[in-house]
Parts: C-alpha cells; sequence; structure tokens
C-alpha cells in the first residue's frame, strides 16, 4: 500500500474512534443520554422518514452544517445557517434568534418545522410509541410510554453531553506555554485588546449571552430582522445571539445568514464592517470605527480561534 494511502486509513481510523463519543453504536441504550443520541441520528423524527437531527448539525463539524442553508424535508432550505450545539448547556437562549430558552424547547423546533422535519410532534409521539425499539426503550428509561415531554427531554440530555474543553487554548490557560502557537499568542492578546473581540466573546465559552447588531440588515438585500421578530421591538432590528467560539474553525460558513465562508473575512468584516456592508441598521456601537488590523494581525487572530478547536475535531479544519 502506497504510503499516502495509509495515511488516510490512519487519519480515517483516528477520525472514528475520535466520534465514538458522539455517534450511537449501542442498540441497547442505558440511560436518557443514550436514547437521546440514538433519536439525534434516527430519521424516523421526519415526515417522511429522510431527515435526522445529524442532517443539519453533522458530528464531524461541531455538530454544525458546512452548506449556508440546510437541506429539510422535501429539498426545502432552511432560513438560516444551522449552527454547531457543542457548549450550549447552561445557554439562557437558543436558536439565532433566541426563541428558546431550553435545549428541550430547541428540541422541538426543527421536529415540527415544516421545512425542517416536518413532522407534527402528536405524530411523531404516534410514530416511536408504535416502534416496538423506541416502546420499549422509553419504559426501560423513562418507565412510561413515548411522550411529547420525555421525547425532547432525551434529545436535550444528548445534547448536554456535547461540552467540549480539550482545545490548544485549554491547555495553554491550564500551564502549557508551549500549547499555542506564536502566531495564536499574538491573536489571543490582539482578541482580548486592539480588536476588542472578548467585549462579546467572554467568557469560557466565548459568548456573552446576548444579542447584537453587527450590521448585516439593511431592510433590503439583507432583510433578515433576527431577534426583532420575536420582541416586535424596532431598536432591535439585526440582533442575533452571540455564539459560541469553542470551536468556530470548523463551523463555516459563518454568521446568521453563512455571509462568510472563512474566519479571515469574519475577521476582515469586523475590522472595517462600513467597507462590506455600507448600510447596516442598528449597528453596535463599538463597530463604528475600523480596527485598523494589519494583515499580520488578522491572520494572528484568526490562528487563535483555531486554537479553540476541540482535538476530536482537529482533522476538520477548514480553509480559513
Amino acid at each position: 500500500m502506497k504510503k499516502g494511502n495509509i495515511l488516510l486509513v490512519i487519519i480515517a481510523i483516528s477520525t472514528l474512534i475520535s466520534f465514538m463519543s458522539f455517534v450511537g453504536t449501542k442498540d441497547d441504550v442505558q440511560t436518557k443520554e443514550q436514547l437521546g443520541e440514538k433519536l439525534f441520528f434516527d430519521p424516523i423524527l421526519s415526515g417522511d422518514n429522510t431527515i435526522s437531527c445529524s442532517s443539519c448539525h453533522k458530528p464531524e463539524f461541531a455538530f454544525a452544517d458546512t452548506a449556508t442553508f440546510s437541506i429539510g424535508i422535501k429539498g426545502n432550505l432552511t432560513s438560516r445557517n444551522s449552527p454547531g450545539l457543542t457548549n450550549l448547556s447552561g445557554r439562557p437562549h437558543l436558536f439565532w434568534d433566541g426563541r428558546a430558552s431550553s435545549l428541550e424547547e430547541q428540541a422541538l423546533g426543527p421536529i415540527t418545522s415544516a421545512t425542517e422535519m416536518g413532522l407534527p410532534i402528536e405524530d411523531a409521539v404516534k410514530k416511536l410509541n408504535e416502534n416496538k425499539y423506541y416502546a420499549d426503550a422509553f419504559q426501560k428509561i423513562f418507565k412510561s410510554t413515548p411522550t411529547k415531554d420525555n421525547l425532547l427531554k432525551a434529545i436535550a440530555s444528548f445534547e448536554r453531553t456535547l461540552e467540549t474543553s480539550n482545545s490548544p487554548y485549554d491547555r495553554y490557560i491550564n500551564g502549557d506555554d508551549n500549547a499555542l502557537t506564536a502566531s495564536a499568542a499574538r491573536g489571543r492578546l490582539l482578541f482580548i485588546g486592539k480588536a476588542n473581540c472578548n467585549n462579546c466573546h467572554s467568557g469560557e465559552d466565548f459568548t456573552a449571552d446576548r444579542f447584537k447588531s453587527i450590521g448585516l440588515y439593511n431592510g433590503k438585500d439583507l432583510n433578515d430582522p433576527g431577534r426583532s421578530k420575536i420582541t416586535n421591538n424596532k431598536t432591535e432590528d439585526g440582533e442575533f445571539k452571540i455564539p459560541s467560539l469553542r470551536n468556530v474553525a470548523v463551523t463555516a460558513p459563518y454568521m446568521h445568514n453563512g455571509k462568510f465562508k472563512t474566519l479571515k473575512s469574519v475577521v476582515e468584516y469586523y475590522n472595517n464592517p462600513s467597507l462590506i456592508v455600507k448600510d447596516g441598521i442598528n449597528r453596535d456601537l463599538s463597530l463604528d470605527k475600523p480596527l485598523n488590523l494589519n494583515d499580520g494581525e488578522i491572520n494572528d487572530i484568526v490562528e487563535f480561534l483555531k486554537a479553540l478547536t476541540d482535538d476530536r475535531f482537529k482533522q476538520k479544519f477548514a480553509s480559513n
């Protein structure tokens, strides 16, 4: 076997082992987390048995999608980019517009959405009750037949296991001075200094759990109002939930509309938003002035963002 082929086989085996904690392999589930994992990967929760949660939230990409808009039931496209699902445990707002306040509430949305999985929750429960495997599994774990509540609890329980904290950055802050490259270390200082990224991306998961308008709404070609569609508050036009930056290097494309294909293009936007979107409505005041980052500084910030990637995803770096 050629050397290149051997390397590909090794990488494939390593990747498979890496995801064993995420991808369901046991038919005999023992916990609600394992049951939720089984359901997450099963198209039984879609109207025509073609779409599962994992269709739009792919494990190898930190449970995000690599498409600008995901393909739902009958070829329908989602209206927003599918974000990653790692490190969502305890987050007070879910979805880009924050319309859900718990992972249970979040799990309900895609299942019942006509353009995503297209299955009324009553029909989902009926399908599970008519399926001997799931009827037995729910009885075993919840001491109950499948219901709306325990279905959503199972999926949410699995999603709460998707916490990641084994990245070069984590090793760096835990005392390994060599865990970051020189470029990433410079990028970290820029992130918390000149670039002021941590004004919004703060804390251990790099999110302030707030809503911000970064200028990607103009009411014309950029016409998704975001948070204000939920609150009916015009002062929130163009605001979206600040996402976590953990594993961000593998979750391209970026923003609610997938406008930016690489991390570099994201940082270039923040460096001077008006050069890219001149008529953004309600853009946060912190973005009014250019950051004046040079090319080297932009590249350093990108390297720092890559260092937030958990080791299990390091084979999936996009061309950022």
